[in-house]
């Protein structure tokens, strides 16, 4: 008797932990936490298709600068959105306006041993504050990565990809600044938001 006591005993306890352990994940993945407010930054740079920018960028279809690189490379950023987290998120697409097949060029990450030991990025990418008379480099995670788009895929004659840079924002009394990333040209950007 007490075998099958401490049998059934068992299945019920293993059930309560079962229904306990359901119970926190189905909690754990509902909404209406802090988290749900906070502004999904990777999520928003993967979306996009080509140089349209989303809809909660309040662009029409023109970029608000086109930057020339080497090999027929084109840099379109669609937006450079001020967050009330503290950065700026620039975005865009990087285009292969050529006509053959073209590598990203590794000196786009920048010379910072850091950034250069995480793979190709855009970490080589600065904004610079004319009137603060501050420059502003590509935010890291804990582990040193850049927040920006990595490891490049090579672009074919034509192709596109969507890119991402986040950076430190400046002071909100700053509506533009100017952009920069090895091997392009130069640009002035509006941050919005």
């Amino acid at each position: 008797m007490s075998i099958r006591f401490t049998t059934k005993a068992r299945r019920r306890m293993v059930a309560l932990t079962v229904a306990a352990a359901l119970a926190l994940g189905v909690a754990g993945c509902g909404g209406g936490g802090d988290d749900d407010k906070k502004p999904n930054a990777s999520a928003s740079a993967s979306k996009g298709n080509g140089s349209q920018p989303s809809a909660q960028e309040g662009q029409s279809g023109e970029p608000l600068a086109e930057l020339r690189g080497p090999d027929s490379l084109l840099l379109q950023i669609a937006s450079a959105v001020r967050d009330s987290g503290g950065f700026i998120t620039v975005n865009g697409t990087l285009k292969n306006d050529g006509s053959g097949t073209v590598n990203v060029p590794a000196q786009l990450s920048g010379n910072e041993t850091e950034i250069i030991r995480n793979g190709r990025s855009l970490g080589g990418a600065t904004l610079v504050d004319s009137h603060g008379k501050k420059r502003y480099y590509v935010l890291r995670d804990t582990d040193g990565r850049p927040l920006t788009t990595t490891n490049f895929p090579a672009l074919k004659s034509g192709e596109s990809i969507p890119v991402f840079m986040q950076f430190p924002a400046p002071p909100s009394s700053t509506s533009e600044v100017v952009f920069q990333l090895p091997m392009f040209a130069v640009a002035t950007i509006t941050i919005s938001g």
